[in-house]
């Protein structure tokens, strides 16, 4: 290991994120291992979307195997090639087709987490327009013409596509606020970019458009945004969600349907080449892609397009697919992830490291007796207790590593994600079977065909009705 010092701000963001099982917003660089054939495969994706073209991926792995690492890693490299980026974690009020309001919260949590190059941690709209009008009023002053003359002109291919025209009274409107120096006009523009107008008449009142960005405008908004930011001098937008299985949770078939058919029209906007500068990576467990009942296979045109390249067989790769399977960490890797979280901790210091690589070796060896090779397949809840050891060893000088490392207690990773979100579970009733896993409900009143089903105090031996 390089003796690179690593700053102590950053060090204790990467360890506090670790230690809490989630992923550092910075420093990923210092302890990325492995999966260098997936990240060369998101790296041509991204030219791709830098040279105007789309890209879609779905990366599928097991809960707990570095899927959002995954996802920060890639877009921390996006930003680095200019592209500007947006992300968010799908959950019961976020979806990607809603007709209650969960579409406009999703985008409006996305457009809050923009982020590029210069503000990498989100709140970066504001920013983006400055950089448009800087370049319109340059073009202004080279040309000779008036600066909203030139802002009109270059919004005018906006017009042509579905919400174009009030986007584009948008932009004018922030730039009167900016010529003017009413901040309030120009807030009104960036709540009014970020969805987070709810009614027409508001937006009308204080921007003076008609429409606002609602649940039936979701991705059209998107494909807006992806063709500003190009003429804001960047070079494409890549939206990453997280979490898909969120998705898979849904147990009313019309509502996941429709979230899926929304995915089947960004993967055939995005492989047909009919968006551009524009690419989508969302990351889900193989439930939620494999399953023929409730996953991305359920529905038979996703599943013909995602369908796995057969002759990718017997240690063949195909990485070119719109699916990107993370591969496991091998034993080698992992060993060389303790090795950098040992550097990180000790603010790259060799002469600081906490544990001997002797010490490395002991406590891979102890993780294997306990819960056997997952522990290195699905590294969190190992990576978390190797935090833990190395947070005791620092506040306890002089205490032996060795008579620590045998006490570690490693859990499995096991995956909470399978089951329906509550409030959107079938009703049962007394003549309807109970979910799985339930007790039934003591049968009481009719059943639908109208025949009388006994109570809690009948003589009947009938405990349950199944229809």
């Amino acid at each position: 290991m390089s003796a690179t010092t690593i700053r102590p701000r950053e060090r204790d963001a990467i360890l506090q994120a670790l230690r809490a099982g989630v992923v550092p917003r910075a420093g990923q660089q210092h302890v990325q291992v492995g999966r260098a054939n997936e990240i060369r495969a998101m790296l041509s994706d991204i030219d791709r979307v830098a040279d105007g073209g789309s890209a879609i991926r779905f990366v599928i792995g097991e809960y707990g195997s570095g899927k959002t690492f995954f996802l920060h890693l890639i877009r921390s490299i996006a930003m680095e090639r200019k592209l500007v980026t947006i992300h968010a974690d799908l959950s019961p009020d976020r979806r990607l087709h809603a007709t209650g309001g969960q579409a406009r919260s999703l985008f409006a949590e996305l457009m809050r987490n923009i982020s590029t190059r210069a503000k990498p941690d989100g709140g970066a709209m504001s920013s983006i327009v400055e950089r448009f009008i800087s370049l319109a009023l340059t073009e202004a002053k080279d040309s000779g013409n008036a600066a909203e003359v030139v802002i009109r002109q270059r919004l005018a291919g906006l017009s042509e596509m579905v919400g174009g025209y009030d986007f584009a009274e948008v932009i004018a409107a922030y730039w009167r606020g900016h010529d003017t120096g009413d901040e309030s006009l120009k807030r009104d523009a960036v709540r009014w970019l970020r969805g987070e107008f709810s009614t027409r008449t508001d937006a009308r009142a204080a921007l003076g458009v008609r429409t606002i960005v609602d649940d039936a405008t979701f991705y059209d908004q998107i494909k807006l945004m992806s063709r500003f930011v190009c003429m804001a001098g960047y070079t494409g937008l890549l939206v990453c969600l997280d979490e898909m299985v969120n998705l898979y949770k849904l147990a009313n078939t019309q509502s996941r349907n429709g979230n899926y058919e929304q995915i089947l029209r960004i993967l055939n906007d995005t492989l047909q080449g009919s968006v551009a500068s524009l690419g989508f990576v969302f990351s889900g467990t193989p439930d939620f892609l494999l399953d023929t009942r409730r996953g991305l296979y359920s529905y038979a045109a996703l599943q013909s397009r995602l369908a796995e390249n057969t002759y990718a067989t017997n240690g063949l790769v195909d990485y070119s697919g719109p699916v990107l399977r993370l591969a496991n960490l091998s034993r080698e890797d992992f060993y060389l992830l303790l090795t950098r979280l040992r550097h990180v901790a000790a603010a790259g210091d060799p002469a600081a490291y906490l544990v001997p690589d002797q010490g490395l070796t002991a406590f891979m060896t102890h993780c294997s007796q306990r819960v056997g090779d997952a522990y290195f397949r699905t590294p969190r809840n190992t990576i978390k207790e190797f935090v833990n050891l190395l947070a005791v060893l620092e506040q306890n000088p002089g205490t032996d590593w060795a008579s620590l490392v045998g006490g570690v207690d490693i859990a499995a990773e096991s995956n909470p994600d399978l089951m329906p979100f509550p409030d959107e579970e079938l009703a049962y009733s007394s003549y309807a079977a109970p979910p799985r896993g339930r007790t039934p409900l003591p049968a009481t009143g009719t059943s639908p065909s109208g025949q009388p089903v006994p109570g809690d105090g009948g003589d009947d031996d009938l405990a349950t009705f199944r229809l």
